[in-house]
């Protein structure tokens, strides 16, 4: 007989998984209670090998998260946002001991094939892999809400299942699995209406769990380089003939960033309209943007050949680009490339069109902002006025991102201020770096990009690790440049961890969350 392929794997959960990980939460929970592809994408990108999926015969029938945190944040009270970062999952504790679970789900349709207990299973196996004290979860009591009459109180209604008075199928079958209940968690889910909002905090204890320190758990820091080298081109614009010339510019300044060994170089905003400037005649605006989309291919081929042959990651500034829409239609959106050396290209699309860009060129506000993993980190791209809102770069951090990058094409001095200030902010408030890229010079013949003020920068949280200024490399105002620096990403986990603050770690998720809606288009 020939041999055949597995049909049911559970295997470790990646990036590309998102997506069906996602449809498999809609089908379990509904629409308003699934994970999204971006909660999906934060807890696999903070602690990879803590995912897993069960696949049979390809589609994914099964999702497990986990996450390694101290044995005394696990057993203090606690709710399931707050526990597990709303969603997104966190890295692993420094001085973690304890695996947590916030997730296990199967899809109805494929109940009969004991999923559940082969992904309790895995969750022991990386435990003992870990060598930690054992696992922690907090689990649902659905059997609760026909017997609230006679056990007002969940605790008691836990005690009657433990002395087997009563049985609630799900205590039972973690009970069965070895887990052992450790009290009530009240308001943990506060829509599990079957539960009354409580949960049942359940532990397994490790028996092969060493009496000393265990190996080392490998987090972000064991996952991306000590340091990365990033660049930002302070870009002219100028008069030019032919699309060779601008060609020639551009490689000229990616061919300086990686002389230097730079991991990153950035472009600004609308630095390819440039190309405008080609045409013997002034062009109306609308005329303009759309005779300017026609060149996305060109640039995009132009670029991914430079990110390989350079190999250096290429934060493509952003080129207005026709989106086509259901139904036939289509709208010019403002995109942001990203061209990685592996070959990959990424898409961003602007958020929030200026008025002036409505105005003039009727860009429209695109959809979606996702995280970039990249041979150095995870990282996010905001594309100018995008980086005025602090809702989007929370979103890209809580994904994981440690690097924003942000083209931007400012007028004046005060709209650059804006943009500046800003940045700075999510710097601070995010604990991450912020790497900024202006164009300046003018170009007379095309409508609405007349003239422009920059002073593109390398921007650091506020803190001992870092400059002084938060300001790591900046750019002379208005001037033709390049602008370099090293950024310690060791030092930046470091900080989230124990710095002299610690915004991502003292956030109040029983206050306040960023929700999210799905991507459109």
């Amino acid at each position: 007989m020939d041999q055949t392929k597995a049909k049911l794997i559970i295997r470790q959960a990646t990036v590309a998984d998102a997506p069906a990980i996602a449809r498999l939460s809609v089908k379990v929970y509904g629409k308003a209670d699934a994970f999204t592809r971006a909660e999906i994408r934060g807890q696999v990108i903070n602690f990879p090998e803590g995912q897993f999926i069960a696949e049979y015969e390809g589609a994914v029938v099964g999702h497990c998260a986990t996450m390694i945190v101290t044995a005394d944040l696990a057993f203090k009270p606690h709710t399931w946002e707050e526990i597990s970062a709303g969603g997104y999952g966190r890295p692993p504790a420094e001085d973690g001991d304890v695996l947590y679970g916030f997730e296990v789900c199967v899809d109805p349709d494929y109940r009969r094939l004991r999923i559940g207990q082969r992904l309790y299973r895995k969750r022991k196996e990386l435990c003992q892999y870990f060598e930690l004290k054992g696992i922690a979860f907090a689990g649902r009591m659905p059997g609760y809400y026909r017997r609230k009459r006679t056990y007002p109180n969940a605790a008691d209604y836990l005690q009657a299942v433990k002395d087997k008075k009563i049985r609630d199928q799900v205590v039972n079958f973690q009970m069965n699995q070895g887990y052992e209940p450790h009290g009530i968690l009240r308001d943990y889910l506060p829509n599990d209406k079957e539960s009354g909002g409580n949960a049942v905090l359940m532990y397994w204890t490790n028996p092969l769990a060493p009496r000393d320190t265990g190996k080392a758990i490998p987090g972000l820091k064991e996952r991306v380089p000590s340091n990365v080298r990033v660049a930002t081109v302070q870009f002219m614009m100028r008069k030019i003939e032919t699309i060779d010339q601008f060609e020639e510019q551009v490689e000229y300044w990616i061919d300086v960033a990686a002389d230097y060994e730079s991991d990153f170089v950035v472009f600004p905003e609308l630095f390819t309209l440039e190309l405008l400037s080609i045409e013997e005649e002034k062009l109306e605006p609308a005329k303009a943007i759309e005779h300017i989309a026609t060149y996305t291919d060109r640039f995009v081929d132009f670029m991914q050949n430079m990110a390989v042959s350079y190999n250096i990651n290429i934060i493509g500034g952003s080129h207005p680009t026709r989106v086509k829409l259901e139904g036939g239609k289509s709208e010019i959106r403002n995109i942001a490339y990203t061209f990685l050396r592996d070959g990959s290209t990424h898409e961003t699309q602007k958020l929030h069109p200026t008025p002036s860009e409505r105005r003039w060129w009727n860009i429209k506000g695109g959809y979606g902002a996702n995280v970039i993993p990249t041979d150095c980190g995870p990282i996010g791209v905001m594309i100018c006025y995008d980086s005025e809102f602090p809702e989007l770069a929370r979103h890209l951090v809580n994904q994981g991102a440690l690097l924003l990058f942000v083209p931007f094409c400012t007028d004046e001095r005060r709209a650059f201020l804006r943009v500046h200030y800003c940045c700075q902010a999510r710097a601070v408030e995010n604990q991450c770096y912020v790497v900024t890229s202006g164009v300046v010079g003018n170009l007379p013949n095309v409508e609405n990009m007349d003239v422009h003020y920059a002073e593109s920068g390398i921007l650091t949280p506020s803190d001992f690790p870092f400059s002084r200024d938060g300001v790591a490399a900046d750019a002379a105002p208005n001037t033709e440049t390049i602008a370099i620096a090293d950024l310690s990403l060791d030092a930046l986990l470091t900080a989230r961890q124990s710095g002299a603050v610690q915004n991502l770690k003292d956030r109040r998720f029983d206050l306040y969350r960023v929700e999210w809606t799905q991507a459109q288009g």
